[in-house]
């Protein structure tokens, strides 16, 4: 099993993405969950920010800590010769005598009450008493110990996501309009929706194209369509300033609401409908456009996620679609996101392992 350090203040949000990059997520303390396996997709996630092979799970305190770290029955010398796989809780923990180790402790969102500081310097002579060679600048290995509320989990790091979401602000895009979503939160959306190598990812309503560059940069062939040809033409070049030359994608002026694609072309959709402004298609109202959007997501794709400024979930379910989960996320006083993670009821769930 694996300890995932999640990242935010909503949980649940949180654990939904991380299952597009792991299996059998499961909350457990604030800001921590549990998976049964991983994949390297945990490296785009969004809010999680670490996954560690578990050793084991305790309560919050350093000396239950300790003894769950002294319960593992592995050393350096076993392990070295591959004898650990009696004791699988130890995970791969020092797999080769020559590893160094370092220990770094959280106290998750200050909820434990925990010495980071103490609980590193005890676990870390529980390691060098095992005969392992500690290295706090550079090690091999390094062992979390995450404290939060009546919870510890303790586990070999395993994998970061890659946190370089601050060189992608919209304002700093080659081509910018005041809105964009940030890259963050777009990337996140994108994991909802399954982009990943091999999938297509449509936004019909791209704006300056922020979905679709996460899309693209999670691997998947990202498409955009906007009412405006000068927002369809930005969109371009953002996607051509942050993908590679090799790497497929394509927007168009379009009517999200009638879209030059066949039905079922397209692996997911995701969208960012109007806030209270006018519609930018001729002859449509702000809920005609958002209803057609619906119905001509799912004539195209089999799963999407849409956000808008309240809950889009009656218009979706009208238009033949299954709502999978509902989140809140807050922007300002004034503005709050609601996202919908819909599937279609007839063909389930897409690009979900």
């Amino acid at each position: 099993m694996y300890a995932l350090e999640l990242a935010g203040e909503d949980d649940g949000f949180a654990a939904a993405e991380a299952a597009s990059a792991a299996t059998g997520v499961e909350v457990v303390a604030p800001g921590l969950a549990t998976a049964n396996a991983v994949t390297d997709r945990v490296r785009t996630l969004a809010y999680t920010r670490r996954a560690s092979e578990l050793v084991g799970k305790t309560d919050a305190s350093v000396e239950s800590a300790r003894v769950l770290l002294e319960a593992c029955e592995c050393d350096p010398e076993e392990t070295a010769s591959g004898s650990d796989a009696a004791n699988p809780d130890c995970g791969e923990m020092g797999t080769n005598s020559k590893e160094t180790v370092a220990v770094r402790a959280r106290d998750v969102r200050e909820t434990a009450g925990i010495d980071t500081q103490r609980a590193e310097r005890v676990l870390g002579q529980t390691l060098v008493d095992r005969g392992f060679a500690v290295d706090l600048d550079d090690p091999d290995r390094e062992l979390r110990a995450l404290f939060s509320a009546d919870t510890c989990l303790l586990g070999w790091l395993e994998t970061e996501s890659v946190r370089d979401y601050g060189t992608r602000k919209p304002t700093d895009r080659p081509f910018f309009q005041p809105g964009g979503m940030d890259p963050l939160l777009a990337r996140a959306l994108v994991n909802l929706a399954g982009a990943r190598p091999g999938a297509t990812l449509l936004d019909p309503m791209c704006g300056t194209g922020g979905v679709l560059i996460e899309a693209g940069l999670v691997g998947a062939t990202p498409l955009g369509a906007d009412a405006q040809r000068k927002m369809a033409r930005g969109a371009a070049e953002n996607l051509g300033h942050y993908l590679s030359a090799d790497e497929e994608w394509g927007t168009l002026q379009g009517d999200a609401t009638h879209l030059p694609l066949s039905a079922d072309s397209i692996d997911a959709v995701v969208f960012d409908a109007p806030y209270g402004r006018q519609s930018k298609i001729a002859n449509l109202d702000l809920d005609d456009l958002v209803s057609g959007a619906l119905a001509e997501a799912r004539r195209v794709a089999d799963r999407a996620v849409v956000v808008g400024d309240r809950s889009l979930a009656p218009e979706a379910r009208a238009e033949g679609w299954t709502v999978e989960a509902e989140f809140e996320r807050r922007v300002h006083r004034s503005l709050v996101r609601y996202i919908t993670v819909l599937d279609d009821a007839d063909a389930g769930p897409v690009g979900r392992d």
